[in-house]
């Protein structure tokens, strides 16, 4: 174990090589060139490693099996991964898993226990010493679990006096308001719509979510351009385009199970552009692991035919050169333009005024490559545009993912077969949660219609977001924090600001099934409450319970965990709600406890408080559920125009200041969200090593680093402050001069909260200014 103090780990010391959150187990780092196709036998020997160290040599592969295999009727026959929200195969596919997919089931199906009796032998002062995988690595959550400030542990209590517990501290507050209830996108969507439930009856609309932090600005963006917050795209799209543009989409990462469809596309000859300051390995080859005639004869498929690489930031000016050139060719949809769009001409003379050099200066991309690219959008009768946090993460993200719709809408690619905007949720059900009502700054007409179903009078104020939240438990104005999955500690910005925030709450409630690093930075009393993962069985008084997610291509369908739960003292995440729900609201007249033991009850609220769910239960066992309808495919606009809206946008200067570089915080292959499986990352070729930063060697030249040379990186926040992480490694990548790349969550240390984008009011995680030089010696 590690003896950094957890508060520090990624951020290191003066002249000391950094630790990372990883398993920090030693060994020889390296790099290496290694030219590999994604997936492949690679993927299949990192599943081998992962079965065999969860010790389910029988149980693991009958999961793999049933992993998104939900299309028979009444829908019991499989369960929908945990990890990513990519679609899943309605052509019969039968295996439909990802090696991220198997090792986030198989790390939740570990026979390893966190207890009462681990907690006796270790102090949390003393766990917080250890490393982020140590603590996952110890195992599932088993039973409820309370803080002892005197002994400086957790100690079991009861589910009864859990609830009592939380019910007394929110019924204690001066205000609803001054607590925050958070969620990542593990909940299911009948868990979503009861904690929403739960919250707006107490009175409050502070519900900050992990949308705040990845995909906000995508809703917000696509809202104000064709009134919907959604991609309007469907696997059926993926399988018609003749073009596909990925930007900022690392798909053997992010979303591994894409690659089938990118592999599609090749073999049938659409054209693959990816558009990533990193060339991925995703960006060139795959062998597909359920394509064994490919597997056995290591052919693999291409699943890109350009790269291009922008600076960081300059995605919008790069697409601001593909607008450009498409309006000098007259190669515009006038028709669809006229019936459909409106702003076009606003948005014609901005283009027409911006001059070449100063969209090759902010993209980085020289015009010819803008030119090429261009030709093949306009030579492409259906084009996808798709995307990721590479986007969203950004101070001008709205700006940009509207740029994307301006692209779109100037040759009529929304609303046919084969073309649209496509953003690529992260998730589980991270779409779903929004949908379902967990949403800081809901709609009169959303509310309107969540009253009248279900008889409560729900807040109107605007509550608190991800941001937001932090500060105000920083300022004691939040007293009391409930967390729904997820690791907030890790995944927000600014680690040291947000732990001094969470310390100080008077509780913390967290619903997990692993140990982590937030049930470590706690308030002055905190809960730890276990529940359900996805693969487990969920059997209630009336049966066993099936539970609905949402994919990235709004998709609904029903999931049945088929496993024996951990331990007998888990709940699910709707039976634990129900419970917070009546010890905080006990004269209320809603039926939490007829809820907590038929989920088909709370569907049919849903059913009547939702649009699109509508005769929910019904559908939701229809082979592969349903498709929430996207007006915007119809070539319906929910905007005030009643038209799609394009956006005469300024292009913003993204250049950062002489001697200076923009950041951006990726994952590793070996990550899942702030989960890390091991310090390597193949598809990069890293071995043993997250405390690193990929520049580019003429950057590297400049400062007179070598590789591997030690390194010291402060940020710049826009408020004048820095803050700095010592101990770093310089690693010579492919990347635009001045861009540079490292992991997360060891340098969301360097991002301010007051660094995030007025569009979105995402923290900049993305787009950060810093200085790089070699490392002093140590004090």
């Amino acid at each position: 174990m590690t003896e950094i103090p957890g508060d520090r780990l990624g951020q290191g010391s003066p002249g000391t090589p950094a630790t990372g959150r990883g398993p920090g187990r030693g060994g020889d780092f390296s790099r290496r060139d290694d030219d590999h196709p994604s997936a492949g036998w690679g993927a299949t020997r990192s599943v081998g490693r992962v079965i065999a160290a969860a010790r389910e040599p029988l149980a693991a592969p009958h999961a793999i099996l049933k992993m998104n295999q939900l299309k028979l009727a009444p829908g019991k026959d499989g369960f929908d991964c945990p990890g990513c929200a990519w679609p899943d195969d309605r052509n019969g596919l039968h295996l439909d898993v990802c090696e991220n997919g198997i090792k986030h089931v198989t790390w939740e199906m570990t026979r390893k226990k966190v207890d009462g009796a681990f907690f006796a032998q270790h102090t949390v002062t003393e766990l917080n010493g250890w490393n982020d995988f140590d603590l996952e690595n110890q195992g599932r959550l088993t039973e409820p679990l309370s803080y002892d400030p005197e002994t400086d542990r957790y100690v079991p209590i009861s589910w009864d006096d859990a609830y009592a517990l939380v019910g007394d501290a929110l019924r204690g507050l001066d205000g609803p308001d001054e607590a925050a209830f958070y969620t990542s996108g593990r909940l299911s969507n009948e868990a979503t719509f009861l904690y929403q439930l739960w919250v707006r009856e107490f009175g409050t609309n502070n519900m900050p979510d992990c949308s705040n932090m990845c995909h906000e600005a995508s809703g917000r963006a696509l809202i104000a351009a064709i009134g919907t917050g959604k991609g309007t795209c469907d696997l059926d799209d993926w399988e018609s385009a003749d073009l596909l543009i990925l930007m900022a989409v690392n798909a053997a990462s992010n979303a591994p199970r894409m690659l089938t469809s990118l592999a599609a596309a090749a073999r049938r000859g659409a054209e693959i552009v990816h558009v990533n300051p990193l060339i991925e390995a995703a960006s060139k080859r795959t062998i597909v692991p359920h394509d064994f005639a490919s597997m056995a004869t290591m052919r693999a498929t291409k699943t890109g035919t350009m790269n291009v690489q922008p600076r960081i930031g300059g995605d919008l000016a790069l697409l601001r050169g593909l607008a450009k050139v498409v309006l000098e060719q007259n190669a515009v949809d006038q028709e669809f333009i006229e019936a459909h769009t409106d702003a076009y001409d606003a948005y014609r003379k901005l283009v027409d005024d911006t001059e070449w050099d100063d969209i090759v200066h902010q993209s980085g991309v020289a015009e010819e490559i803008i030119r090429d690219l261009a030709g093949r959008y306009i030579a492409s009768r259906r084009t996808i545009i798709a995307w990721c946090l590479g986007l969203t993460q950004q101070e001008h993200s709205v700006d940009t993912m509207r740029e994307i719709v301006n692209l779109l809408l100037l040759r009529g690619n929304i609303g046919r077969l084969g073309a649209g905007p496509s953003p690529i949720r992260g998730h589980s059900n991270v779409q779903g949660n929004r949908t379902c009502g967990v949403n800081h700054h809901p709609t009169e007409e959303w509310l309107a219609k969540h009253d009248a179903a279900t008889g409560i009078v729900s807040p109107r104020a605007h509550g608190l977001g991800t941001v937001a939240t932090i500060e105000a438990m920083a300022a004691g104005t939040v007293k009391v924090f409930v967390s729904l999955g997820g690791n907030f500690a890790l995944a927000a910005p600014d680690t040291a600001a947000t732990f001094a925030a969470l310390r100080n709450t008077d509780l913390t409630v967290q619903v997990s099934t692993k140990l982590n690093r937030s049930h470590l930075v706690h308030g002055r009393r905190a809960l730890i409450l276990p529940c359900l993962g996805r693969t487990e069985k969920d059997v209630r008084a009336t049966g066993e319970q099936g539970v609905t997610v949402e994919d990235s291509m709004s998709y609904v369908h029903l999931s049945y965990g088929k496993r024996k739960p951990a331990s007998p003292l888990l709940r699910s995440e709707s039976a634990i709600l129900c419970g917070m729900a009546r010890a905080t609201l006990p004269a209320s007249a809603t039926p939490w406890e007829l809820y907590a033991e038929d989920y088909d009850r709370i569907r049919d609220v849903m059913a009547r408080a939702l649009t699109g769910f509508e005769d929910f239960n019904r559908r939701a066992r229809e082979p592969f559920g349903f498709r929430l309808a996207q007006p915007a495919r119809e070539r319906v606009w929910l905007t005030a125009s009643g038209k799609a809206e394009f956006n005469p946008a300024p292009m913003p200067d993204v250049v950062p200041p002489a001697g200076r570089l923009m950041l951006s915080t990726v994952r590793s292959h070996d990550q899942w969200n702030t989960t890390i499986y091991s310090d390597n990352d193949r598809y990069r070729g890293i071995k043993n090593l997250r405390t690193l930063l990929f520049m580019n060697r003429e950057d590297m030249a400049e400062r007179g680093l070598g590789e591997f040379d030690l390194i010291d990186i402060t940020s710049h926040a826009r408020d004048g402050s820095t803050r700095t992480v010592w101990g770093y490694r310089a690693v010579g990548y492919d990347t635009p001069r001045g861009s540079v790349t490292g992991y997360m969550p060891e340098l969301n240390v360097l991002c301010a909260l007051t660094d995030n984008s007025p569009q979105s009011d995402q923290p900049l995680t993305k787009h950060l200014i810093v200085e790089v030089t070699a490392s002093a010696p140590a004090p």
